[in-house]
């Protein structure tokens, strides 16, 4: 056994039930398995909790488990760590990174905060524990649109790192943003040109997307969301199909939570493929959840200088969101 890969290597009996062994681990160790919606089905079938990244983190901060596995991104990871520094957090496989936080690095972003003095500075979740040490508020994009209109409306705020997000938030809510220039680049690759031939395909459908999506696509849709929003607003609506914008492992409950309701993939714009999946988020697997309770790895680790920094945004945005809810 070893995890040099990023992941313990280790043989698995091909005949093993996974699934069985998984949930005996569970029980064994006293470990919580959380999922985010972009995981692969069987996944998501299998873990305790499943949610977007702000259910995630209100999830992690309450858990009493010893034993935390984040199946999603390395960041997702860092946030449970963050908010349980005592606690065993494990992501299953630790190349499972994100394009997004990747475009933010915390020594650029601090250089872009001092060259902009005087401003509150807002981070997406989808950042590095470092960068959200340089935070005033962290936000996802369930909540980042409600807690920036509830800041005065004189307050000067620079948001980073999507720049997709970030926009939509200042058009809609006319603050004066300084946006820093980061993207998701499975948000960013949807084609307009691929979507519109599917709306005219299926004319009665409603377009779903997420706001990391580029501006033409947030204009032409029936609502703009979050994942956890865009499955809401499925459930709700009376309409019987959905072209959906955003990675596809969220049509898996959507067609659960909906199963007499379509959902239709976008597609991407430079492939064959009818869906636009994240190839990080698809790195957990069933044997790699398997082999991380087994032995307990790879474990994320984050700097104890940081947590505390990284820590207070994060309930910060805990605290906005529950008043705003309220």
């Amino acid at each position: 056994m070893n995890i040099d890969k990023g992941y313990v290597d280790a043989p698995v009996d091909p005949a093993l039930d996974l699934k069985a062994e998984i949930l005996r681990l569970k029980k064994e160790k006293g470990a919580a398995v959380l999922a985010h919606y972009y995981q692969q089905a069987e996944i998501q079938d299998i873990a305790d909790y499943i949610g977007d990244s702000l259910a995630l983190a209100r999830i992690a901060a309450t858990l009493k488990e010893d034993i935390i596995v984040m199946c999603g991104v390395h960041f997702m990871g860092e946030t449970v760590k963050i908010l349980c520094p005592e606690k065993k957090v494990i992501v299953p496989d630790l190349n499972a990174g994100c394009s997004l936080a990747d475009s933010c690095q915390a020594p650029e972003f601090g250089r872009f905060i001092e060259a902009h003095p005087g401003h509150t500075v807002i981070s997406y979740v989808n950042t590095s524990a470092a960068v959200k040490a340089l935070t005033d508020i962290v936000v996802t994009s369930g909540n980042a649109k409600e807690i920036v209109a509830s800041l005065p409306e004189d307050e000067k705020i620079i948001f980073g790192p999507d720049r997709n997000l970030g926009n939509y938030i200042k058009a809609t809510t006319g603050r004066d943003m300084i946006i820093w220039d980061g993207a998701c680049h499975v948000h960013e690759q949807f084609s307009l040109e691929k979507i519109a031939e599917l709306m005219k395909q299926y004319p009665g459908a409603e377009l779903l997307v997420h706001p990391e999506c580029k501006k033409p696509l947030q204009i032409m849709a029936s609502k703009v969301g979050s994942t956890a929003a865009l499955l809401k607003y499925a459930k709700e609506s009376p309409c019987r199909q959905f072209i959906v914008a955003t990675e596809s492992g969220i049509l898996h409950q959507m067609q659960k939570d909906c199963p007499d309701k379509e959902f239709i993939p976008a597609p991407p714009a430079d492939s064959t493929c009818a869906c636009n999946e994240c190839a990080f988020m698809k790195l957990i697997t069933l044997t790699k959840l398997y082999n991380s309770l087994r032995y307990e790895l790879p474990l994320v680790e984050v700097d104890s200088r940081l947590i505390p920094l990284a820590k207070r945004p994060i309930l910060r945005m805990l605290e906005l969101s529950d008043k705003l809810v309220k």
